[in-house]
């Protein structure tokens, strides 16, 4: 049953996921290819019809979950200060992607030419990893600041892998518009830190 508080920590933990990923690829060069090929698909459902078809069901948020439920656990040393860093900056962009006046439109239409790009195939090959890659490069970067994302540099310069990141904060970011849609805001994560906590706790348990 989808409530409001559970849509804004399964947007929320789309974004965790996200930077759980970005993290993951920076520092190792791959990452779990269930969890980003989830991810980055839900850049391309445009028009759900609920929170959780965004990701294809809770089950595909997993490791966003577990993410948030570290990050939020009072009482244990998991938290990453690193993850925290690349979500401000996430709600940050979002909040300027929301100021820029015909942003969203374009946005709409570069991911529907992806869309077209993988009409015959559902999985997201190279070529279009790339392609959203691109998007996020040509409209969200120069938005500015970028993110600084921290990790090995033998990985940071392979094409590969800076594509597979760029799409990741894009799928972020993507979650982040999302989060705000459905009632999210930066107070809550204050204010309601035990319910939101809380409901995560109660959302893995509905995928073991």
């Amino acid at each position: 049953m989808s409530t409001p508080l559970i849509d804004q920590v399964l947007s929320f933990s789309g974004i965790c996921q996200a930077t759980a990923l970005v993290q993951q690829i920076a520092k190792t060069g791959q990452a779990d290819s269930d969890a980003l090929q989830n991810t980055l698909k839900s850049i391309l459902i445009t028009d759900p019809r609920s929170t959780e078809e965004v990701f294809g069901g809770t089950a595909n948020l997993t490791l966003g979950i577990n993410t948030l439920v570290n990050q939020l656990n009072p009482t244990g040393d998991s938290k990453d200060a690193e993850l925290t860093r690349y979500v401000v900056n996430l709600l940050s962009l979002e909040r300027k992607v929301a100021q820029q006046r015909g942003l969203m439109s374009m946005l709409g239409e570069r991911i529907t030419q992806v869309k077209r790009q993988i009409e015959h195939t559902n999985e997201l090959d190279s070529q279009v990893v790339r392609s959203l890659a691109a998007i996020y490069s040509d409209l969200i970067s120069p938005l500015g600041p970028r993110i600084q994302v921290s990790g090995s540099p033998t990985y940071l310069k392979q094409d590969l892998c800076q594509n597979q990141i760029r799409a990741a904060l894009l799928a972020g970011l993507r979650a982040a518009v999302l989060w705000r849609q459905v009632g999210g805001k930066r107070r809550h994560l204050l204010l309601s830190r035990k319910k939101i906590l809380d409901t995560a706790r109660y959302l893995k348990t509905q995928v073991i």
